[in-house]
């Protein structure tokens, strides 16, 4: 009984650790010029969330919405690819084995699948996109990608 409450704990803050990294999207990278040094980091970090909000103000949207559809993806693959094991590794235990096997292969699949997908990097909208660096090149910063 104490075994499966701890199971159970351990299972809740993966979630949330996982629902939390969801949820952050992408901020464009800064590279380093005179702007950014004489401006601070914490400064930039204002700056480019003042250019996101003028370009959502816009009607422009991040488009990173899809990260979802990044954890189906991976999870989908994973049960495939984990039962397809699954069942090559279960051959030898004959129907029963192959059973097991594929549920087993199956099931790891779809975790390892599921954080692979979740930690997929995102990519945002290119009107998006290219409205935020813009705003940031305006601003005098150097902007060398997305992360």
């Amino acid at each position: 009984m104490i075994r499966l409450r701890v199971k159970g704990h351990c299972v809740v803050v993966m979630i949330m650790c996982l629902s939390l990294i969801a949820c952050a999207g992408p901020e464009p990278m800064l590279r380093s010029n005179a702007h950014l040094q004489l401006q601070g980091r914490e400064a930039s970090k204002l700056e480019v969330a003042a250019c996101q909000s003028k370009a959502e103000a816009a009607g422009l949207k991040p488009g990173t919405d899809n990260r979802i559809g990044n954890v189906a993806v991976g999870a989908v693959l994973g049960l495939i690819s984990g039962a397809a094991v699954g069942v090559s590794s279960g051959l030898i235990g004959g129907v029963t084995g192959v059973a097991i096997g594929a549920a087993v292969g199956g099931a790891f699949g779809v975790i390892i699948g599921s954080v692979g997908g979740a930690y997929r990097p995102l990519e945002p909208d290119p009107p998006y996109a290219d409205a935020v660096v813009r705003c940031l090149i305006e601003k005098g910063y150097d902007v060398s990608g997305w992360q």
